[in-house]
């Protein structure tokens, strides 16, 4: 009986030691020579009483599951929005970000945006998304990787900025192993994460409303691409416009396919 408060309390670990726990469990994920995945990487991060998952792509009703996104931007992806359990690199303009942002909590996802204190939310409320389903870990410090790890297991779009760091193949591999098995979303921005399923990159190509740098911009036009394995590059160019007082994606140009490899869009300013 003297034993149980002792046995309780060593049981009870701190947020700082489960991420601590988590970093051992990834780090104890072997590298293969032959570049392929672990075995079974998903069990070392998940409880012990959980039942082994069924991979993401399993099945077709799975492989077939999407996250929304911005009508112009679907149009450049094969079926029309993300599809769950994979990894999607975004870089250029955080409009994009946004837009995933309102698409996803306005049809009822939740969302959480990891080391991205800026991130306009003013903009996404004003593109619909719901505030109240979306987490904000603005300053993770050294721990972004394992925090976004932690909330793939029930988020269905993770949004992880990385502050211009590399991601090493070793400690992404369990990452990407947990989006796979828990079937959602992890997007990376602002950094290296090598190996992607889907890459959006986009800059900005114009404004509307202003005359001789005067006036109130009432629309911005995006150069959009989009390119991943088993599709071709695909860009569009898009404008997110102000109408009855809401912020709504239109095409401006039909999606074309990239007959030959131009060069990536260039960053944004």
């Amino acid at each position: 009986m003297s034993q149980q408060p002792h046995s309780s309390a060593t049981t009870v670990l701190t947020k700082a030691e489960k991420l601590e726990q988590l970093r051992r469990k990834m780090a104890s994920i072997p590298a293969r020579s032959d570049g392929t995945e672990p075995a079974t990487p998903s069990v070392m991060l998940r409880p012990v009483d959980e039942r082994e998952p069924t991979p993401i792509v399993a099945t077709a009703q799975s492989t077939l599951r999407m996250l929304p996104v911005p009508p112009p931007i679907g149009e450049l992806l094969p079926r029309g929005g993300l599809a769950r359990g994979t990894v999607v690199s975004v870089s250029g303009t955080n409009s994009v970000l946004i837009g995933l942002l309102a698409s996803v909590t306005a049809n009822g996802g939740h969302a959480a945006v990891i080391g991205m204190p800026t991130l306009g939310l003013l903009a996404a409320t004003e593109q619909g998304a719901d505030l109240s389903r979306i987490a904000l870990i603005p300053e993770p410090r050294d721990s972004a990787v394992e925090v976004a790890a932690i909330l793939l297991d029930g988020i269905d779009l993770v949004i992880l900025g990385l502050s211009g760091a590399a991601v090493t193949p070793s400690r992404a591999r369990a990452v990407v192993a947990r989006a796979r098995s828990k079937g959602n979303v992890l997007v990376v921005t602002h950094g290296q994460w090598d190996g992607p399923d889907l890459r959006i990159e986009s800059r900005v190509a114009g404004y509307s409303g202003l005359t001789a740098g005067r006036g109130r911009v009432t629309s911005v036009q995006l150069d959009v691409a989009a390119v991943g394995k088993g599709f071709q590059r695909r860009t569009g160019r898009m404008e997110i416009r102000e109408e009855a007082g809401v912020s709504v994606w239109r095409a401006i140009a039909p999606a074309v396919d990239a007959a030959h490899k131009p060069a990536p869009l260039k960053k944004a300013l």
